[in-house]
């Protein structure tokens, strides 16, 4: 049993406890509606959080800086949204969440593979692989939490393999989303590079986004020109503004 104290009162939440409360299947609700404001755009733009975890003042702070704006599609949260995996924790960072004005998907970081983590997640999110489109992108997100599966089906190529055989024709650039990078030692053992060239497999990959580092960096890993980027964790207190056209694609740093 965990004690987590709030307001001067002692709290118990069981660490095996799944009962989840409020808003579940967030991804099937989300995603067509990033699908429907999106369609038929030429331009898209939408912020990265990551790793917001413990912080969650600098979250709400984060939340209501891009709820004033009014050029945001979409907000990705690119995992870690917890420190244990418990439902508390969740249920808390979702809460924050559900304040956007716009709509956003959630990835699963490792700290959200804790105990009963990954089910819980998939109760309140949904699948940890998914994809959407959004304009004529098409976003392909990732649970690259090797480690924390014992590297038993992740990455998940046949997911990859599918979304690959399946790719919308509406879409001509895809963006991969994870939260681990294909160095970290979340894919110790797995080679870096077969994720890497499957993601390239994709038409036109545009740059890869994660988390999991707690520091900005943007690096060319494979020398091949595809950039991958980490966002800073939140407690940093800034969220990274990606702008998509037809044209190419840009990002900068927010802080707030």
């Amino acid at each position: 049993m965990l004690a987590l104290f709030a307001a001067g009162c002692q709290t118990e939440y069981h660490a095996y406890d799944t009962r989840v409360e409020g808003t579940c299947g967030i991804h099937a609700r989300n995603i067509p509606r990033i699908e429907r404001s999106c369609s038929g755009k030429r331009t898209i733009r939408f912020a990265v959080i990551s790793d917001t975890q413990r912080w969650y003042d600098e979250t709400v702070d984060a939340v209501a800086a891009i709820n004033a704006r009014d050029d945001i599609d979409f907000v990705i949260n690119a995992g870690d949204i917890t420190d244990w995996g418990l439902r508390a924790e969740f249920e808390r960072q979702r809460d924050i969440f559900e304040r956007l004005k716009v709509p956003y998907v959630v990835l699963l970081g490792n700290h959200d593979c804790l105990v009963t983590g990954p089910l819980i997640y998939r109760k309140i999110f949904g699948e940890p692989d998914f994809a959407f489109t959004a304009g004529s992108v098409r976003f392909i997100c990732l649970n690259t939490n090797a480690l924390e599966f014992d590297y038993e089906g992740v990455p998940d190529f046949g997911f990859v393999e599918a979304e690959r055989s399946a790719y919308p024709a509406s879409c001509n650039r895809t963006i991969a989303v994870m939260h681990a990078s294909p160095v970290s030692e979340q894919l110790n053992g797995i080679p870096a590079k077969l994720l890497h060239e499957r993601l390239r497999s994709f038409p036109a990959l545009q740059v890869c986004i994660h988390g999991h580092g707690h520091g900005y960096e943007v690096c060319d890993l494979f020398d091949d020109g595809i950039l991958y980027i980490q966002n800073d964790a939140i407690v940093k207190r800034n969220y990274l503004v990606y702008t998509v056209t037809e044209k190419g694609w840009e990002h900068e740093k927010v802080d707030y």
